[in-house]
């Protein structure tokens, strides 16, 4: 599990210094022909990583339900989001990744209720969830690098 940690890292590093690039006005800005923005898809990986990995497992995820309903799949930007959220944001993006791995080590993601994903590959307990997400954080820095063009 540590080389599955080790790249969400590396991925949390890479949406963390998009944060850092971009002024807030770039962060909520959705450009033509895209559904949502930057800032969208990286609360996005958040929601997901949380709702796969605790929700799934029967555990309390380590975000606020306010941050779950905003960002989780079939969500998009209803308005724009202040520095305060986007600082709460970039605060979470190694915070719970730190937590997983903590809540890893410490076995407690012993019950896991089976998700086939939208690509047809069912997570079966907490490490496949955690190997499925790395998949789909690489989905949303893709769209991250589309958008930026952009703003």
């Amino acid at each position: 599990m540590n080389t599955s940690l080790e790249v969400t890292r590396t991925s949390r590093k890479m949406l963390s210094q998009f944060l850092k690039a971009h002024t807030l006005a770039q962060l909520n800005t959705i450009p033509t022909g895209h559904k949502n923005n930057l800032i969208w898809n990286i609360a996005h990986v958040i929601v997901v990583q949380q709702m796969l990995v605790y929700k799934l497992s029967g555990i309390p995820m380590n975000i606020s339900d306010t941050l779950v309903e905003k960002y989780k799949k079939g969500t998009k930007p209803e308005q724009d989001v202040t520095q305060a959220e986007v600082d709460e944001i970039e605060a979470l993006l190694m915070k719970t990744i730190d937590q997983t791995e903590v809540d890893l080590n410490n076995n407690s993601f012993v019950n896991y209720q089976e998700y086939p994903t939208s690509t047809g590959f069912v997570l079966k307990n907490a490490n496949d969830a955690m190997t499925f997400n790395n998949f789909h954080e690489g989905i949303h820095i893709g769209a991250i690098l589309s958008i930026r063009k952009f703003v």
